[in-house]
């Protein structure tokens, strides 16, 4: 009866979204190739985070100045493959002015606490008047940085001394987690991070200014992260655990934002962070190939690395969307589906292999310094491997994958 189920539900998966035409610039499917991708170049704000890797989310130390190298020779690798790739310093510079000085006025802080005689408004307007001055340069480091000034008064030179406090953005570079794209259009997440929840506001402000103003934002106790979505057609694979929540997953549901007519819930029971998103440990390189860790793969039911999944279905174009079957094992899920699965061994995840970017049917952007075995499976599927050097800035707990936003892809017909 199960397989049934999941045949009927491949029949269903096949028939085309009514509204496709409508949003056909949007991905549709992770192998279609991309077009245009949303990209972060780490900068100054990388440095607070190093300082304390584990405060900072993340593995261990690394250098910032190689981190910055990596990540655009990662950038010039992709646009040599004819994607355009959109910076988000560059995108923010180019924005209005006006615009550019809320954002930097939100990161700026004026602290005094200490100072019972100093009136507030006075603070601010100083503030005021000190951003009106900036040049954009600075107002982007007030935005990355985010810099608390606490304020002391004294008897000496201009009465006044301060503490210099950061709270910087240093995970801005992973730019896969602060929003989705879907057929649709772009959600923005609620991230499951306190100090990540003002990246949503900077990566908002890039879509539009780039012409893409989002059609949903992620409220209350949703949490929603980028790393946990991938589209495969008319099918959508959403992550549900450390970073993804039920309540997320329902407003997107709820909303009719998703744009596919199946959402493959993948319910994720072990929540480790080196596992923290579904593209951790699952990915997809065409419409019948996908990647799958080796202890998701092979779990046996009940070990926390077994995961299942819930189908959700409507017919095509309509809403709202039904529970079809709960609980179903994933890989056997997939394996139904007709994907042949490639194995990524325990020291191969750790260097990150599942990261990569899809940026076309078979074709993909990976961490270099797999071992020949990995290799070797990929060449034997027939995958084009692009290795990128990536050794300081996968000590984020990140890759290829988490760096990339890819706001267009050029849609196959399903």
């Amino acid at each position: 009866m199960k397989k049934l189920i999941i045949l009927a539900l491949a029949a269903l998966s096949f028939v085309a979204c009514s509204r496709q035409q409508a949003c056909m610039d949007y991905p549709q499917a992770e192998w279609d190739k991309a077009g245009e991708i949303l990209m972060h170049t780490p900068w100054e704000e990388l440095f607070d985070g190093v300082a304390h890797p584990a405060a900072g989310l993340f593995e261990d130390y690394f250098d910032v100045d190689e981190a910055a190298r990596e990540h655009r020779n990662y950038a010039k690798m992709l646009e040599k493959n004819g994607i355009r790739v959109h910076f988000v310093t560059d995108v923010l510079y180019e924005t209005g002015i006006d615009t550019l000085r809320m954002l930097a006025a939100e990161g700026l802080r004026y602290d005094i606490s200490d100072n019972s005689d100093t009136d507030l408004d006075e603070s601010e307007a100083y503030k005021q008047q000190i951003l009106g001055k900036m040049s954009r340069s600075d107002l982007l480091r007030c935005i990355l940085l985010r810099p608390t000034v606490k304020l002391h008064q004294t008897g000496n030179n201009t009465c006044v001394e301060a503490e210099y406090i950061h709270n910087p953005m240093m995970n801005l570079y992973f730019t896969r987690d602060q929003s989705i794209t879907t057929p649709r259009g772009h959600i923005i997440c609620r991230m499951n991070s306190s100090q990540r929840a003002v990246e949503t506001e900077v990566i908002e402000v890039c879509y539009q200014h780039l012409g893409a103003q989002p059609i949903l934002r992620i409220e209350g106790d949703g949490r929603l992260e980028g790393g946990d979505y991938i589209p495969a057609g008319t099918i959508a694979f959403i992550g549900c655990g450390m970073r993804t929540n039920d309540e997320g997953i329902r407003q997107i549901m709820e909303a009719d934002a998703f744009g596919h007519d199946t959402i493959v819930v993948v319910r994720d029971h072990k929540r480790w962070q080196m596992q923290m998103h579904l593209d951790t440990h699952f990915n997809i390189i065409d419409r019948d190939l996908c990647t799958m860790v080796s202890s998701r793969l092979n779990a046996k039911p009940g070990e926390p690395e077994f995961n299942t999944c819930d189908i959700y279905v409507r017919e095509p174009g309509t809403k709202p969307y039904s529970l079809l079957q709960k609980d179903l094992p994933f890989v056997e899920y997939m394996r139904e589906r007709g994907f042949e699965i490639i194995p990524i061994d325990y020291e191969d995840e750790m260097h990150y292999a599942n990261n990569f970017l899809t940026i076309a049917p078979r074709h993909i952007m990976a961490v270099a310094g797999q071992s020949k075995a990995y290799q070797q499976r990929l060449a034997d599927a027939g995958v084009t491997v692009e290795w990128v050097p990536l050794e300081s800035l996968i000590d984020g707990y990140g890759a290829a994958h988490c760096m990339t936003q890819v706001l267009k892809r050029a849609s196959a017909k399903q």
